[in-house]
């Protein structure tokens, strides 16, 4: 990687907040003079030109790397109660590149604008600018974490830890934390620092932060290297949301990529919050091509608020990825769908498959429901998955999302249609069934997910619509109750690993919440019970919940039986597990880190690293 340091020392980069020249500058929104704030989404946005004010563009810091032109860069956001705001972002394209597609890549919460994300979209031919709006800035040599992001709020440039980083000035947009204990996400606030001294949409980060977002894509149309009529958003939770609010709000963006966000936002008591920053405004004003990411377990973007956001939007192109089991990250083959997205309605290099047809038939000859799906062949289909769950419903709690369980039904291939016949626990509780396709793709593409990890995908996976059938349609049917409670939990046979889910594709370790499905409950009095063959001597860990236990394997070529009660497992507090009551992912791997939250957090680290091949597990039990 080639790196040329270029610090530009400028009076307005180095002063600290408050204490900037003041240029006669215009407001970029007026004050409010007696009239009641916006009520509309219209009303919100109709006095707001993004392409009105200069930018004023500030280069902090500049880099060469894998023939990528990188920058850590500022730009005005706007003027507010007198004070200029600016925005931290890192921005890269293709060296020499022209007429180039671009992307705004927001980030979520907590996380940081990040080169990783800029860098891999640029060796696929992208300008990306990747914004700051919560001043957290991740690029070699430039690293603003939370401590810094405080250090240039409070204005400490003497500190040698201090980098100049997003400025939000006399507002607050920051996050994790906000600069104003008071500041909200969640509400309408009113103080010192918000534009309206009563409670107003204008006052709310998420306006804001949409503002930061819509002057990104006026920095990108006006750089010599890209196509501005080929402008692209995507973006991570916060930043699904995000996505989202700039996609509903500025014709601008021509396609959009929103994952884990922008699909739930629709229940806040406050009205006049619902009216103009509610996510389902937006999406009625989204006419653009959209892919939504929406991890089938996700606890921001719920998948049932999936099937009302494809009914409100007004674009007929669309699709969704939603993988089995997952919250809040995901594979490569489904993070993948937004780069081919883009590359189909920004660069004209891919063409995606049509959203598979799907029926659910409750009605059938042996009382089994079936599930029947008809991809799309205009690309190699590698597999067909189906799944369901009775562990849905319209108003979810958190914890059921995030641990409700998805059984695999593996359909069958007849004269071009796809079916599964899926088992029922239960005809009092509702049946939700959708199907993933999984296609194969020419060559790898690599990128960076979610939270930036480099993965590189061979395929990727198109879900077709959520069917949800209700107790009065099952029972009606005349639907039967063909799937038993069990002590036996997995058998490791076959396809047991698609009910099972990790987060570290390059390891072995799996994760799966079957052990909170009534089927497979445990017996008060059980302990849990499984057999493993290990090729040498290991530490084998095993977690459910917050607790977990170290079971030492010697080396040997036969089953090891291992019996593991509730004593056995113990938290990072010491604390042990009492009984199975309640519990809801169950955990193998190498190794494992446990956490208790509150006052005084701790983590207890378990495990270490797995020497030679992977374990082989069978009969996993209730004993």
């Amino acid at each position: 990687m080639k790196k040329t340091y270029l610090f530009l020392v400028l009076f307005l980069v180095s002063c600290p907040i408050g204490l900037r020249a003041q240029d006669a500058l215009n407001e970029t929104f007026l004050p409010l003079k007696g009239e009641e704030p916006p009520q509309t989404l219209e009303e919100l946005w109709k006095d707001f030109d993004p392409r009105k004010e200069p930018l004023d563009t500030e280069v902090l810091y500049t880099w060469e790397e894998d023939g990528v032109e990188m920058q850590v860069l500022r730009y005005r956001i706007g003027v507010f109660k007198g004070e200029k705001a600016m925005m931290a972002a890192i921005y890269g394209y293709p060296k020499k590149g022209k007429n180039l597609p671009a992307l705004v890549q927001i980030h979520g919460g907590g996380q940081y604008a990040d080169y990783r994300a800029v860098l891999t979209n640029a060796k696929r031919g992208y300008a990306t600018i990747s914004i700051a709006w919560a001043g957290r800035v991740n690029a070699p040599d430039y690293i603003v974490d939370p401590d810094k992001v405080k250090l240039f709020w409070e204005g400490k440039t003497q500190d040698p830890d201090y980098k100049v980083t997003t400025d939000w000035g006399e507002v607050d947009g920051y996050h994790a934390p906000s600069r104003y204990s008071k500041n909200s996400f969640v509400e309408l606030p009113t103080g010192s620092w918000t534009l309206d001294p009563v409670a107003s949409p204008r006052n709310n980060s998420w306006f804001l932060c949409t503002v930061g977002a819509r002057r990104a894509l006026t920095f990108l149309e006006r750089q010599p290297q890209v196509n501005a009529d080929k402008l692209g958003v995507y973006g991570h939770s916060m930043g699904g949301k995000l996505t989202v609010l700039t996609t509903g709000s500025d014709s601008r963006v021509k396609a959009a990529a929103p994952s884990c966000g922008g699909i739930s936002d629709r229940y806040n008591e406050d009205p006049l919050f619902q009216a103009t920053l509610g996510d389902h405004q937006y999406l009625k004003e989204i006419d653009c091509p959209i892919f939504f990411l929406s991890p089938a377990n996700d606890f921001h973007g719920r998948i049932n608020d999936l099937q009302k956001a494809l009914g409100e939007i007004k674009s007929k192109e669309w699709r969704v990825a939603c993988s089995a089991h997952h919250n809040h990250q995901d594979n490569g083959e489904s993070e993948v769908t937004g780069l081919l997205w883009f590359d189909q309605h920004l660069k004209g290099t891919f063409s995606f498959p049509k959203t598979p047809e799907s029926t659910l038939q409750l009605r059938t000859k042996n009382g089994i429901p079936t599930f029947s799906v008809i991809p799309d062949g205009s690309k190699r289909v590698r597999e067909v998955e189906v799944f369901y769950t009775q562990q849905g419903s319209e108003d979810e709690e958190r914890e059921n999302s995030i641990n409700r369980f998805w059984h695999y039904a593996k359909p069958t291939l007849a004269n071009g249609v796809w079916t599964a016949e899926l088992p029922l626990a239960s005809t009092d509780k509702p049946l939700w069934a959708y199907a993933n396709v999984v296609y194969d793709i020419d060559g790898p593409v690599v990128g960076a997910g979610y939270y930036y990890r480099i993965y590189a995908a061979n395929s990727f996976h198109l879900s077709s619509r959520m069917h949800i059938a209700g107790p009065q349609d099952i029972q009606a049917s005349g639907s039967k109750i063909s799937l038993r409670p069990t002590r036996l939990i997995e058998s490791f046979n076959k396809d047991w690993e698609k009910e099972w889910f990790t987060y570290k594709p390059e390891t072995w370790e799996r994760k799966t919440h079957k052990v909170y499905n009534g089927v497979w409950k445990a017996p008060k009095t059980a302990k849990l019970a499984f057999e493993v063959k290990v090729p040498r001597a290991n530490t084998l860990v095993v977690g459910i919940d917050a607790y977990g236990t170290e079971v030492e394997l010697p080396h040997s070529t036969k089953w090891q039986k291992v019996v593991l009660a509730p004593s056995d497992f113990v938290n990072a507090a010491g604390e042990t597990m009492e009984d199975w009551e309640g519990i809801m992912e169950l955990r193998f791997g190498p190794n494992d880190t446990l956490r208790v939250g509150g006052e005084e957090p701790k983590t207890k680290n378990l495990g270490g690293d797995w020497e030679g091949e992977k374990p082989r597990f069978r009969n996993m039990k209730w004993l």
